[in-house]
C-alpha cells in the first residue's frame, strides 16, 4: 500500500496567532509551499463526527477569505456530487455560491 503524508507548519506571534502557513506533501514535490488559510475538516469514525481546523494568517485580506470560503464550498459541492451522486445538492450548493458571490460583488460595488 502506498502511503501519503501532508504536513502543516504555522508560525505563531506571542499571542498565539498565525503569522505564516506553510505545508508540505509527500506527492506534491520536496518545495514548502506557503497559504495563507487553511479549512480542514475532518469525519472521525469513532465519534461520527466532523471535526474542523480553520486557520488564517494576519495578512489574509477579509475579501480574499470570503473568496476562499466561497471556492471551498464549489469545492464541496463537486466532491459531494462524485462521492454521493446527489445532483440536487450539489446544485443547492453551486447556487448558494452564485448567491454569496453576487453578495460579495455587491459589497465591492458599493465600497467604490
Amino acid at each position: 500500500m502506498k502511503k501519503s503524508e501532508i504536513r502543516f507548519s504555522i508560525a505563531l506571534d506571542d499571542q498565539k496567532v498565525p503569522e505564516a502557513i506553510s505545508w508540505t506533501a509527500t506527492d506534491a514535490g520536496p518545495d514548502i509551499h506557503f497559504a495563507k488559510a487553511i479549512n480542514i475538516s475532518l469525519w472521525d469514525r469513532d465519534e461520527a463526527g466532523t471535526m474542523k481546523i480553520d486557520l488564517w494568517t494576519k495578512d489574509m485580506p477579509v475579501d480574499e477569505m470570503k473568496h476562499f470560503y466561497v471556492d471551498t464550498i464549489g469545492a464541496m459541492a463537486e466532491s459531494v456530487l462524485t462521492a454521493t451522486n446527489d445532483s440536487v445538492m450539489a446544485t443547492k450548493m453551486r447556487t448558494l455560491c452564485r448567491e454569496l458571490m453576487d453578495h460579495i460583488e455587491e459589497e465591492q460595488r458599493n465600497q467604490k
